[in-house]
């Protein structure tokens, strides 16, 4: 937690931002795994209501009444049955009193509060929900029903919000900084363990194991699979085997901020010159990044760039020809590379996701292209701010449904050169990711360590060797 100068002053900004009538924060409840009382833990809470409230017990709900300048924080205290079994929780006031607010009162007086189904009812201000629990107090409070909430979500709340999340302030780029050193740890745990025979669960279950020791556990599920192909590929018992690559896209929490970096490695600890002139190309994509990246540049640009110079790549390798511009634009390059660049970091690893794509990584500027395959994945666009954190994250993939699919349509036959790609088929994929911070007149790398992605750094750290 921050200090409580820190919650006054986002409170008082984001009334400024909105302007009028009453907001309501809902905070998270606990999630039962398979009953009620085998939960999810820990809990956890809220990304917004924590920027603002700072509180991460379950039960809470802040609300900010703009006209009146009265903010309130609402829960019911911890009775001596939970006590006995959870330990002591402070009471609503005392949790209040923490973020510097004066006035609390019991759940059952939300509505009288907000007095939002009066005639004289205020503008209500609330976010779009993603738990079922919130969306039933939301229909129990405005009559709104489940389907209809995203649409009924306040846009100038939401905008305002994603304008004061975008830019980090000084003390979530320290956090920030300090997840991605766990990352390391994370990433060099992995490198140090793979190895032919072991199971991808075995290596995985240790990953997860850093976060949890170390941090506040996983910003995410860990990605750790030989089908690189697969962009969210789970471990699985597969027992990992010579000549195969290994992708490991895992992040850790620290006090609610998150990290997340992507490593290839080659299991049996050493790039075969097939896998390492694929390797290659995207190394060259990340490290284009570093170079271009900074406050003004749109980050849809960096991203058709990246395209760009990695279909001029794998035109070297005859797994692409034709005119480059005409082939990104058409979207062949989306064969290999079928997601977007990058996404905003914060206290969501996709952060703010949950507000709309169309807010967070877009604006009146920069509109999001829906209609093309590849680029309808792209969750960043808009020009980049000094503060903004970000995932540089380019990959290639051999994709073998993507590619029977598209060879039997002969789509961008053009562009394509499908019997040289018939011969990757069975290669997996590739991403390398490391999160940047962009700064005046450029970006950095988040973290103070860099987890080894130059081939022979991976290979030296997975013979045991300093790097």
């Amino acid at each position: 937690m921050f200090t409580k100068e820190t919650y006054i002053r986002r409170r008082a900004e984001l009334k400024r931002l909105v302007g009028k009538g009453i907001i309501v924060l809902f905070g998270n409840n606990e999630s039962p795994k398979n009953y009620p009382n085998n939960t999810y833990a820990p809990m956890r809470q809220d990304s917004t209501f924590l920027y603002y409230f700072g509180q991460k017990r379950d039960g809470l709900v802040g609300v900010i009444d703009i006209d009146n300048d009265q903010e309130w924080l609402l829960g019911n205290d911890i009775d001596v049955d939970d006590i006995v079994w959870m330990g002591y929780t402070p009471s609503v006031s005392d949790l209040a009193a923490e973020v510097g607010i004066t006035k609390t009162a019991p759940l059952s007086q939300l509505a009288e509060i907000v007095n939002c189904k009066s005639s004289n009812s205020k503008c209500l201000h609330f976010l779009p929900p993603y738990r079922h629990d919130n969306m039933i107090q939301i229909m129990d409070l405005m009559g709104i029903h489940p389907s209809k909430q995203k649409v009924a979500a306040s846009v100038e709340l939401i905008k305002a919000v994603v304008k004061m999340r975008s830019h980090k302030e000084l003390q979530e780029i320290d956090l920030i900084d300090r997840a991605c050193d766990i990352g390391y740890e994370m990433h060099v745990k992995a490198m140090d363990l793979i190895h032919p025979g072991k199971t991808e669960r075995e290596v995985a279950g240790q990953v997860d194991g850093v976060a949890l020791s170390l941090a506040h556990g996983n910003s995410f599920s860990t990605i750790f699979s030989q089908h690189g192909e697969i962009m969210h590929g789970t471990p699985s018992d597969a027992v990992m085997e010579r000549g195969r690559l290994v992708i490991c896209d895992a992040g850790c929490e620290l006090e609610g901020y998150a990290s997340d970096h992507t490593r290839t490695m080659p299991v049996d600890g050493e790039f075969t010159m097939k896998q390492l002139e694929i390797y290659s190309i995207v190394e060259e994509c990340h490290d284009y990044v570093l170079d271009v990246a900074k406050p003004g540049v749109k980050w849809a640009d960096v991203h058709f760039a990246v395209a760009r110079m990695m279909t001029d790549r794998l035109k070297e390798l005859g797994l692409m020809k034709g005119d480059t511009e005409e082939a990104v634009a058409a979207g062949a390059h989306a064969m290999f590379f079928p997601h977007g660049l990058g996404h905003m970091m914060g206290l969501d690893v996709h952060d703010m996701e949950g507000l709309g794509q169309i807010y967070v990584g877009f604006d009146d500027e920069t509109r999001p292209n829906l209609e093309q395959f590849g680029t309808n994945c792209l969750r960043m666009g808009r020009r980049l701010e000094t503060g903004f954190i970000l995932s540089d994250e380019p990959g290639i993939y051999f994709i073998p449904h993507l590619i029977d699919l598209w060879r039997s349509e002969d789509r961008f036959k053009d562009f394509l050169c499908y019997d040289k790609i018939e011969e990757y088929k069975d290669f997996g994929g590739i991403r390398i990711e490391d999160d940047i911070l962009i700064m005046e007149g450029g970006c950095r790398f988040m973290g103070h360590k860099r987890i080894p992605y130059h081939p022979n750094d991976v290979e030296e750290r997975m013979r045991g060797l300093p790097f």
